[in-house]
């Protein structure tokens, strides 16, 4: 009888906000667009363009969220959960192509400034900034969670800190007429989002490669594991991240046998997954107990 693990993920408990903040984003970057044919300003094109990137990743994120509460199949035992964490991947590529264009607009803008109309950029810039506290606010909670909340949540920061430089370049052409403002905050942008994009590409290739999650220990897993009565020792152990918010763990677990016989396997295995849930929260955990003596049945062996 196989398991369930239809389980819902952390986009999925967070759709609605990110729901509204893609509805939010996509009224902004409209705006930015006309603001940018308006006054000629490289910068809200360029916070347009990360906002095209941020719908597009956030679109990602909703598709994913769905296609990962689907229950599980015969062919895909868990389902389609890690659909999350390629819509994550594809987010992290987009923000790099828009910062690659962004930089290199601003190179040219430095050495060929444009004319840019402050007042019109000022207000849009304005608005958006307005927008994007509020987006912050509704996806703060879900950040920690799961990876495409937090790369929606990631985005919307860089798009609050560049609506602060596009409101601050507007006031420095308005004041001064120094135009090339607008070229040094378009760059700023772009530098703003590279790093974040890499960011959030290295934690889901973390995921696609099930290297063990952040702030996990396998020795500190397997001292709790061998901590359990009866247990003689515990080989072959994994702990990886099937999407956000959900690590799973396997491992061989070797118990006496007097042990098994007192206890029975089902209170082995009550004790070791309640010591994995509370100590690493890991709530699909898998242990395959082997009596004394079996290791050598088996084949290659891992750490």
């Amino acid at each position: 009888m196989g398991h369930d693990h239809g389980h819902a993920t952390a986009t999925g408990r967070h759709r609605g906000r990110l729901t509204a903040v893609l509805v939010m984003t996509l009224v902004v970057m409209v705006a930015e667009v006309v603001g940018a044919l308006v006054s000629g300003s490289l910068a809200l094109l360029a916070d347009a363009g990360h906002m095209l990137t941020d719908a597009s990743g956030l679109g990602l994120a909703l598709v994913a969220s769905v296609l990962a509460a689907r229950p599980a199949t015969g062919r895909r035992s868990f389902g389609l959960a890690r659909a999350e964490v390629l819509a994550a991947a594809a987010n992290a590529l987009l923000l790099l192509g828009v910062a690659a264009f962004v930089l290199v607009e601003g190179v040219r803008r430095l050495v060929d400034p444009q004319p840019v109309a402050a007042g019109p950029m000022l207000v849009v810039a304005l608005a958006g900034l307005v927008v994007n506290v509020v987006g912050l606010r509704l996806l703060h909670a879900g950040s920690g969670e799961s990876l495409n909340v937090r790369g929606a949540y990631l985005e919307v920061l860089a798009d609050l800190l560049g609506s602060v430089a596009v409101v601050v370049a507007a006031l420095v052409v308005a004041l001064t007429g120094w135009v090339r403002a607008d070229a040094v905050v378009s760059l700023g942008i772009g530098l703003l989002v590279v790093p974040r994009a890499l960011a959030l590409l290295r934690d889901t290739l973390d995921v696609l490669l099930e290297s063990t999650p952040r702030g996990v220990d396998l020795e500190d897993v397997r001292a709790h594991v061998l901590s359990a009565e009866g247990v003689l020792d515990v080989h072959d152990v994994h702990v990886w991240t099937l999407t956000g918010g959900l690590p799973v763990m396997s491992a061989h677990v070797v118990v006496a046998e007097d042990a098994l016989d007192r206890a029975g396997s089902g209170r082995v295995l009550d004790a070791l997954g309640a010591c994995l849930a509370d100590h690493f929260d890991v709530e699909h955990s898998t242990f395959q107990l082997e009596p004394a003596g079996h290791a050598a049945h088996e084949g290659a062996r891992h750490a």
